[in-house]
């Protein structure tokens, strides 16, 4: 039996929202319009696909048993509907990126400002965060984290030199104690660390001896502050209350200003590339593939 695209489509949004009012505010329609549409659709089928509460509206088990098999279909159709639209001379469109603090702020900024100002009709909405985010589940069009970070199943492109990991403080810190010579050296020192949602505790150290290319050491100071975002730790840093080991690619105008001293440098720590990332059946937008052109290192 073929049933009209829309009214499929009014369903999968009813199913998604639980919501008979924000699915009409979404769809464009009023709330009696498209409980109607869903009535005749059921009624056609012979199949209760809603269960409907004064409060709340969700699947049958019928229901979502359809929601899974033809919501992927309905989004693949739409999309190369939209795909239609980019063909025209100037670009447009909404392209959603999920990354963290760091990639998006200080190694991508620059690339994603001049995409921005050469595509003018096309948004941009940005999200920084820690948490290893599903971005298929939360709808981003890319993700960008470390590399062992990405699933295997996802299409992972770099965009950035390995990352350097340093040890820093204010020339106003130093002149108040002695130089650390080795990480150990920490414990006698005031340390600024560092929690992430995506972890139970706080972030761990990690030295690398440059004499001894496998030896690695894990160490976790007694902090005297402790942070959930990476420029608190560079201002507290800057303000002299402390050592803080972060990305140098996030400290280098401090570097170059003096404002901040490296220390440690014989156990400077790196780690593998950002890459972006997707799933395979994005590749198909060419609004995507500007993006993606854009951001990629090679």
């Amino acid at each position: 039996m073929a049933e009209n695209l829309n009214d499929l489509k009014a369903f999968v949004v009813v199913a998604q929202l639980g919501s008979f009012t924000k699915a009409a505010g979404q769809l464009g329609i009023s709330q009696s319009a498209l409980s109607y549409t869903l009535k005749m659709l059921e009624q056609r089928l012979g199949i209760k696909l809603l269960n409907r509460t004064t409060r709340s509206v969700s699947p049958t088990q019928e229901g979502e048993q359809l929601l899974n098999d033809i919501e992927p279909l309905i989004t693949g159709i739409e999309q190369k509907l939209y795909n239609l639209n980019e063909f025209r001379d100037s670009p447009q469109g909404k392209l959603r990126i999920n990354g963290t603090e760091l990639s998006i702020n200080f190694l991508l900024w620059d690339k994603l400002a001049k995409f921005s100002h050469d595509h003018p009709k096309i948004q941009l909405e940005l999200t920084t965060d820690y948490a290893l985010s599903d971005i298929v589940k939360d709808r981003y069009d890319i993700g960008i984290r470390l590399g062992h970070l990405i699933d295997k199943d996802m299409i992972a492109i770099p965009v950035s030199e390995p990352l350097e990991m340093i040890t820093v403080a204010s020339p106003h810190y130093l002149k108040n104690c002695d130089i650390p010579k080795t990480p150990n050296d920490l414990h006698q020192h005031r340390c600024i660390g560092m929690r992430l949602p995506s972890h139970e505790n706080i972030m761990t150290w990690e030295f690398k001896n440059i004499e001894k290319s496998n030896e690695v050491l894990h160490l976790r100071p007694d902090f005297v502050m402790i942070v959930s975002h990476a420029r608190l730790k560079v201002k507290a840093a800057l303000d002299g209350l402390g050592i803080a080991w972060l990305p140098k690619a996030m400290v280098e105008s401090e570097l170059l200003h003096g404002e901040l001293v490296i220390l440690l440098q014989a156990w400077e720590m790196s780690y593998a590339r950002y890459y972006i990332y997707y799933p395979n059946r994005r590749e198909s937008s060419p609004l995507f593939r500007l993006l993606v052109d854009a951001l990629k290192l090679y």
